[in-house]
């Protein structure tokens, strides 16, 4: 185990091994690592060294380890997805004993399982199928162009009226000396 930096109550800075409870690189390494593989937090903890309410207590405290916690648990689930999509096209292999005592193997494909899957990129899959004419893209195209020229307009105005120095006011009689 590294030794860190300690100050306490002295003049001097110590330097010391991290007491065992204690928070380190390495333990937040192997947590979000299980974390990452197993999508389970306390099993996570556990293999980390580290107790649950230490993970939940970091994680409300710093923003990066609650960044972190949902990368894994995000690499984790999509892990899990495609686990998923590969049984309900591809199905699982199951071995039938038939009543005489013979055995053979059959391929099990889960509707449940695929339905749930259709269920959740039932909208990604119909903005794909979805195809936009030409008029709508002109249409997005020309709004765009005037809103750039309105903001491009207002700019020039801003940048003019800036351009009028104190003198040439006076001069104009627009403002007193």
């Amino acid at each position: 185990m590294t030794k860190g930096l300690l100050l306490g109550g002295r003049k001097k800075a110590q330097m010391r091994k991290p007491e065992a409870r204690s928070w380190t690189a390495k333990k937040e390494r192997a947590f979000l690592a299980s974390l990452a593989e197993t999508c389970n937090v306390k099993l996570s903890a556990k293999r980390a060294g580290v107790s649950i309410n230490c993970v939940y207590q970091r994680r409300n405290k710093h923003a990066s380890f609650r960044a972190s916690w949902d990368a894994a648990l995000a690499a984790s689930y999509a892990q899990l997805e495609m686990m998923m999509l590969e049984r309900a096209l591809h199905g699982v292999e199951k071995t039938v004993v038939r009543a005489n005592g013979t055995t053979s193997t059959m391929r099990e494909y889960s509707d449940r399982t695929a339905l749930a899957l259709l269920r959740m990129h039932r909208e990604s899959v119909a903005i794909a199928n979805q195809s936009v004419d030409e008029g709508e893209w002109e249409e997005a195209r020309e709004r765009i162009v005037a809103r750039l020229q309105r903001i491009r307009e207002r700019e020039e105005e801003v940048e003019t009226k800036a351009s009028i120095d104190l003198p040439s006011l006076i001069r104009w009689g627009l403002c007193r000396p």
